[in-house]
């Protein structure tokens, strides 16, 4: 008689994933991974840029290469996108600029060079096809609602256009029948990225109504000078009963809502902005800020909760530093914060609050 001694069951992919990982402690699989393929990744998800185009002096448009783990995006969301400049990796939020719908799985990220920056003036001038980057998935809520509008007017300015872009080139591909209006502001004719896409657009879809504005230039453009009440007369009479998404420099957002608010139809704005946040010093700060977790304890200097950290010699996570991605949220324990976009403050203890916007009143304590 012969006994048949039965085989244990083979692991699953994730039971042989845990063991992959266990036996490459200390670093990470992907650590390891990655020194044989840059895009090979068992849990991290990047990119790889596959085409370069830099379409006016300052800006780069770059188009990407997901790895499998990625999940896709809605039309006005950004993502992380993380790159290694001389040592360190650093991390910034970009809206993609496509449609949702492109049928390549890839996506589209235009980046404008900023002055005194670190990741937009490296990737102007060093991107190239084969550059692996790292990458967040999609999140934001600046997107449209899922039962479209009958009308619809998307403002932006400079590189505030990526997200009502995708928006637009979505729309036309979901063949939307609605009214929209694109209005774009921008120093000149030659500071607008994708002018003659839009053009195109606009030529293609008799719904479409695309009104360039530019600031420095008498000529050219539909509308000449700064943002004003006559611009959407104009362009958009309809404006009222519309819903309106809006990304740009600081005085066109402000402009844009003093003026629906003075309509009180504010509700009917939705905003995006990615200027970077700058806590001007408080020369009356006072009181000490208390980093719990870490045993730290420093001066308030007026400066974000973020960079007070920072000077404290600590490192907390961090993405975009303009309060739009979350990654530094951190749990303030006790204390009076304001919040350095709004100028609201919040004294309720054990709320979690954005670092990179928050600055302290008096003392706070914060779990970092």
């Amino acid at each position: 008689m012969t006994t048949t001694i039965p085989k244990p069951p083979l692991p699953s992919g994730s039971r042989l994933m845990r063991l992959a990982e266990a036996m490459a402690t200390p670093h990470s699989l992907d650590r390891y991974l990655e020194l044989v393929n840059p895009m090979m990744s068992a849990r991290e998800l990047r990119a790889e840029v596959t085409e370069v185009w830099r379409q006016t002096d300052d800006t780069v448009t770059l188009t990407l290469r997901p790895t499998r783990q990625w999940r896709g995006f809605t039309a006005g969301q950004f993502v992380n996108v993380g790159v290694v400049v001389d040592g360190i990796r650093h991390t910034r939020c970009y809206s993609p600029a496509c449609s949702q719908y492109r049928r390549d799985g890839r996506f589209e990220l235009t980046v404008k060079a900023q002055e005194g920056g670190v990741v937009s003036p490296y990737l102007f001038g060093a991107a190239e096809p084969g550059l692996v980057v790292h990458l967040s998935q999609a999140a934001g809520e600046f997107v449209l609602p899922q039962t479209r509008p009958d009308r619809i007017l998307l403002i932006s300015g400079g590189s505030g256009i990526t997200p009502v872009l995708s928006m637009l080139r979505t729309l036309c591909d979901e063949n939307y029948d609605g009214t929209v209006t694109f209005l774009h502001y921008a120093y000149t004719d030659r500071d607008v990225a994708y002018a003659a896409e839009l053009r195109q657009l606009a030529a293609a879809h008799a719904n479409v109504d695309v009104v360039l504005a530019y600031t420095d230039q008498d000529n050219g453009g539909d509308l000449h000078g700064f943002f004003g009440t006559e611009h959407l007369d104009t362009v958009a009479p309809w404006f009222r009963d519309a819903q309106t998404y809006l990304c740009g420099p600081p005085g066109l957002m402000r402009a844009v809502r003093t003026e629906f608010r003075e309509h009180d139809i504010e509700s009917r704005l939705h905003t995006e902005e990615f200027a970077p946040v700058v806590a001007i010093a408080d020369d009356d700060a006072t009181g000490t800020v208390r980093f719990v977790s870490s045993g730290v304890q420093a001066e308030n200097s007026g400066a974000s909760l973020l960079e007070q950290a920072e000077e404290a010699g600590l490192s907390p996570t961090y993405g975009c530093r303009m309060g739009i991605c979350f990654s530094c949220t951190a749990v303030k324990t006790s204390g009076c914060t304001r919040n350095l976009r709004t100028g609201e403050t919040d004294s309720d203890p054990d709320q979690p609050i954005q670092l990179c916007i928050s600055a302290p009143v008096g003392d706070v304590e914060i779990q970092v």
